[in-house]
């Protein structure tokens, strides 16, 4: 038979080395050549088959391991007279992690050891600091705030261990409309009439307060470590002063102005919005209308168009039918041809088409009188198709052309201009003339500014016309106002058509109901003025994913003045007083300056209860009877946006900029960039050097969570388990953790039931690596370790192994990526150490004899890993880390001197540069070595299913390479004086045996055979055959020499020497 393996073997050659730490760690007796502080360094190690093992494994452990089990069991094998002499593990680190008990007494050692606080002050590496984005205080943690704070976190840990000072401040978003709306909803009617803005204020601070307090609790049995004792809260009185600070420095600066200008409004809020207050959900459907406006007159120089009056008309098209009482002129694009085009015949397909009641055409279209249109030349077809009617074009003329010509308003019938609109007037939709409200759109703003057009929003705070509005006063513009300009307008056969349109359209994000742009005056802050500056700021930033730079880039260049004023009571008052009689603002250093001291003192309800004589500085006092108090708070994104400067340049300890910001990808238009624009309007710089950003997370199928898809996954449940603790196990903080590091969080992430059932399972068997290793480590002292010239060669190997591994999870944690982290413990630290030097170390470990030197080599590799793992883990997973420090049977000590009473006290794994220098031939060898190990185990599965022999211990094996140098090699395995770098140790068989001739393999005792390819083109044959000799009853190798030992005639030479250094215990006298 031939055997091919396909496994891939990572090479190690091209790892580049650390710079040298100068922690030490336990001083090991004879170990000058070995820093055994250089604990750890992950990377993709030896990647087997996994089916190479599964099978074959559990089969080849029933050997010495199964033995001594059942005999410490009382089960007999034989007279059982030498289980005393089996080193089984030994530990108190539980099996099973019992995360509701264990997380929380660990969170509580922490907590009365002052572990984060000590160990940062201690660390001399300098200064690391992550500015928290402050989560709003309205309701329970979701699972976007756990992966959020937990990635926070790992970063916070893992820069602890490099010996950082972290400091990490938590704060919290008090104010705004979502507190207010839920303090109003607690309330009956009759206690919110009786609700003064003084009384409003303490409400919704009392609920803001009593959030931050359960949220801080949850983000604790998170396993977050922050300054718990001083967080920082956006309704603080200090906070509240340098916002008013920030404030006044961006008025002294001339970038704060008030105006008169169209803003994202919410009638269900009755405040306006800034475009990080807004969503655009799928499906919004807009009642669109095709209108016509009758010309009046054209432009004296030439008369290009008299021929149509008095029936020519502007053809426009609107999704806002409601704007139409508010329309000043009509834009063209000077750059397109319009044509004047005439309806000659009404497709039969009309009547049809409006039969289903959505679609309409107007009145236009069915009376005798067939008016000429003015649309863009290019949507003649287009609007032929739409309309179903034939449109021939009689004449063209440039957009250009059109300017100053006059219509009559369709509704009050007043003359209005043609004006030259920008490049937003396309033909891509519509008809090419835009219908333009200066009082309800951005770019008719822009135009109506340009040719002093009168800037009319007849809609009030509820979204309701105004008087100003005539017919239509009181209608809702969202529901029946609209309706009704439409009516009117097809009344008076100014409507082609009705359909509705489905496009993205803007929504309130907390009441998720529909807003509109409304011009009020609001105040704003001109972006305009430090737009260059901020662009720049961005391109000093070091962004993660790179491609965030990107987003945010497009997001600031593109973005108009920030309308930063908003109409609600329980927020940061903007600190300006208006004359009585001239409505003129009073905004100076002084007043502002006063008002900050005031609010630093008694907080910014002072602005309400306090009188105007006491809130103007002494200079302005006798004027007082002349001014009132405004009455807008700041936009909440200018509270949080503030938190550079009232929290990282008024702590103690902290500086501007911040190292890192992180926080979910739709903060590029919040609070990464609330933060930018006021740090670089004020400062000249932006307040991070760097941002990471992450996904939203979503469920296992890729869908948005919802209740009403009962498919949300609430953190807490996955903590502390649900109801039905079947359905919804309690799978503790770190398993939680574990998840965060194990997707890419730069895009969405999935979670669900499922998956944490994996991520429950790699836990558990990650436990089962680490309790592997305390429980072998039971009786090991520093004393005890093996200078690394004087190990066995699997074993500089291991170490070789686990330092490239450490290296690789450093790079992985420096670079954020800690799914690769993930990744790589999961094989390593999982599936590579189990599979191979866990299961050959058995033997030595168990049987090998106590204190010899091939179990005490084994130790001493054991205690490096063990060390190094729960070290890189413990920013992960630092329950599970601090649980297996806390059942080390030995002290690890840091610079040699103080004891690490804690994992975190004990800093990261040095890096060991000898143990990356194992050499490249040997490094080569233990590829093949590995490889072929592979391959063998297949061999005697075939042979075990052959009944031929049971456990791998009854088999021999023989192998012959047409590689000289290979063959050599193995060869001197076959011989090597260390029993540890035997080739039959390695193989867990009792006997391997090299042939130089396939011609001298006694083929009649050799059953199964066969050939693989080493390296694609060297062959390998392996035999396999009954093992010789009899059945050691101690380690169960079989061995001629059983039976030499008179007084030990069921032992081999290896379990004599043993039990020569340990004597039977005596019997117990017969009466």
């Amino acid at each position: 038979m031939a055997m091919q393996t396909s496994q891939t073997v990572l090479s190690f050659r091209s790892c580049s080395s650390f710079t040298k730490s100068s922690f030490s760690i336990i001083d090991f007796r004879r170990c000058s050549s070995m820093d055994l502080s250089s604990l750890f360094h992950f990377t993709y190690c030896y990647i087997y088959p996994r089916s190479a093992f599964c099978t074959l494994s559990k089969r080849r452990s029933r050997g010495p391991v199964m033995a001594a089990k059942k005999e410490s069991k009382g089960t007999k094998q034989g007279d059982g007279k030498y289980k005393h002499t089996v080193d089984l593990p030994k530990t108190t680190f539980g099996m099973r992690a019992n995360s509701a008990v264990r997380e929380p007494e660990i969170q509580k050692l922490w907590d009365e050891n002052q572990v984060f606080k000590k160990v940062s002050e201690k660390n001399n590496g300098g200064s690391f600091i992550l500015h928290d984005g402050p989560p709003y205080a309205n309701g329970d943690l979701h699972m976007g705030h756990a992966l959020n704070k937990i990635i926070k976190d790992i970063i916070n840990r893992y820069k602890l261990l490099q010996n950082y000072e972290v400091h990490y401040i938590p704060g919290w978003d008090c104010h705004g409309l979502p507190i207010e709306l839920k303090v109003l909803q607690s309330l009956d009617q009759d206690a919110r009439k009786g609700l003064t803005p003084i009384k409003l204020r303490a409400k919704a601070a009392k609920f803001a307060k009593a959030t931050v307090k359960a949220q801080m609790a949850s983000f604790k049995r998170f396993g977050v470590w922050a300054d718990w004792d001083h967080p920082y809260l956006t309704l603080d009185p200090e906070y509240e002063a340098a916002q008013i600070e920030v404030f006044g420095q961006m008025v002294f600066r001339g970038y704060i102005y008030r105006g008169r200008k169209p803003v994202h409004w919410s009638p269900s809020s009755r405040t306006a919005l800034a475009e990080a207050e807004l969503e655009y959900p799928e499906g919004h459907v807009s009642k669109s209308m095709y209108a016509i406006f009758r010309l009046l007159s054209t432009p004296t120089n030439g008369g290009l168009l008299d021929e149509f009056l008095p029936r020519l008309c502007l053809a426009v098209w609107t999704t806002t039918p409601w704007t139409i009482p508010a329309n000043a002129a009509v834009a063209v694009n000077s750059k397109l041809q319009y044509a004047v085009v005439e309806v000659q015949s009404l497709s039969p397909d009309a009547a049809s088409s409006s039969e289903g009641g959505k679609t309409r055409l107007g009145s236009v279209l069915k009376g005798n009188e067939r008016p000429f249109f003015i649309v863009a030349l290019d949507l003649v077809p287009t609007l032929e198709a739409k309309w179903y009617v034939k449109l021939a074009v009689k004449k063209t003329v440039l957009g250009s052309d059109l300017e100053n010509c006059r219509y009559a308003h369709p509704i009050n019938g007043q003359e209005c201009p043609v004006v030259i609109g920008g490049d937003y007037i396309t033909t891509e939709s519509g008809t090419g003339l835009v219908h333009t409200a200066p009082g309800h759109g951005q770019e008719d703003y822009i135009t109506g500014l340009k040719y002093g057009l009168t800037i009319l929003s007849p809609v009030d705070d509820e979204g309701k016309f105004t008087e100003e509005a005539g017919i239509f006063s009181g209608l809702d513009v969202l529901g029946d106002g609209n309706a009704a300009v439409i009516d009117y307008l097809d009344e008076r056969s100014s409507i082609v058509m009705v359909e509705p349109y489905k496009h993205k359209y803007p929504y309130d994000w907390r009441t998720k109901k529909p807003t509109i742009f409304r011009a009020t005056a609001q105040w704003f802050a001109s972006v305009e003025g430090f737009r260059e500056a901020a662009m720049d700021a961005i391109n000093q930033v070091t962004w993660t994913p790179s491609q965030a730079e990107n987003r945010i880039s497009t997001m600031t260049s593109s973005r108009s003045d920030w309308c930063i004023s908003r109409q609600r009571t329980w927020g940061v008052p903007i600190p300006v007083f208006y004359h009585a009689e001239t409505k003129e603002p009073l905004l100076n250093e002084e007043t502002v300056n006063h008002i900050k001291s005031i609010i630093s003192q008694k907080g910014s309800d002072a602005w309400w209860y306090m009188p105007v004589e006491e809130l103007l500085p002494e200079n302005y006092r006798d004027k007082a009877s002349d001014y009132v108090k405004g009455t807008d708070t700041m936009d909440v994104w200018f509270d949080s946006g503030s938190s550079w400067a009232a929290v990282l340049e008024s702590r103690d300890g902290l500086s501007c900029p911040a190292d890192l910001y992180v926080e979910g990808t739709d903060q590029h238009r919040g609070w990464f960039q609330s933060s930018l624009l006021t740090s670089v309007a004020t400062k000249g710089k932006a307040p991070y050097s760097g941002v990471i950003t992450h996904g939203f997370v979503l469920d296992e199928r890729g869908l948005k969570m919802s209740k009403s898809l009962g498919n949300v996954v609430d953190p807490r449940t996955i903590i502390e388990g649900g109801k039905n603790q079947e359905e919804a196990p309690s799978y503790g903080a770190d398993v939680l953790r574990l998840w965060v590091s194990s997707v890419d969080y730069t895009g969405d992430v999935l979670i669900g039931p499922q998956v944490l059932r994996q991520m429950s399972d790699i836990y558990r068997k990650l436990r089962g690596t680490l309790r592997f290793l305390l429980g072998n480590l039971h009786d090991w002292k520093a004393g005890n370790a093996i200078a690394y010239d004087e190990l066995p060669e699997i074993d500089r190997h291991a170490l070789f192994q686990l330092e490239n591994v450490v290296k690789n999870i450093k790079e992985s944690y420096e670079s954020y990526q800690f799914f690769k982290i993930f990744q790589i413990i999961q094989r390593f630290a999982i599936v590579d150490l189990s599979n191979f030097y866990f299961d050959v170390a058995k033997d030595r470990l168990y049987v090998g004899g106590a204190s010899s030197f091939t179990r005490r080599s084994c130790q001493t590799v054991l205690a490096v890993h063990l060390l190094s793992i729960a070290r890189v883990i413990a920013p992960i997973l630092p329950h599970l880390a601090e649980d297996v420090w806390q059942n080390l049977p030995f002290e690890y000590t840091v610079d040699n001197a103080d004891v690490a009473k804690f994992v975190f006290e004990s800093k990261w794994p040095a890096v060991n540069e000898r143990w990356l220098a194992f050499p490249e031939e040997d490094v080569d060898l233990w590829e093949k070595v590995l490889e072929l190990r592979t391959e063998v185990n297949k061999a005697l599965e075939s042979a075990r299913t052959g009944k031929l022999i049971g456990s791998s211990l009854e088999a021999k094996v023989y192998l012959h390479s047409s590689d000289d140098i290979l063959a050599a090699r193995l060869t001197r395995m076959c011989e090597a004086n260390i029993d540890a770098d035997s080739l039959h140790r390695i193989f867990i068989t009792s006997q391997v045996e090299i042939l130089s001739s396939l011609e001298d393999a006694p083929t009649a005792n050799i059953p199964y055979s066969g050939e693989y390819l080493i390296e694609g083109e060297k062959k390998i044959w392996i035999g396999i055959s009954r093992a010789e000799g009899s059945k050691c009853e101690r380690c169960w190798n079989f061995s001629p020499q059983v039976g030499s030992f008179v007084d030990h005639p069921t032992l081999c030479r290896r379990c004599y020497d043993v039990i020569a250094d340990q004597p039977l215990p005596a019997l117990a006298a017969v009466s």
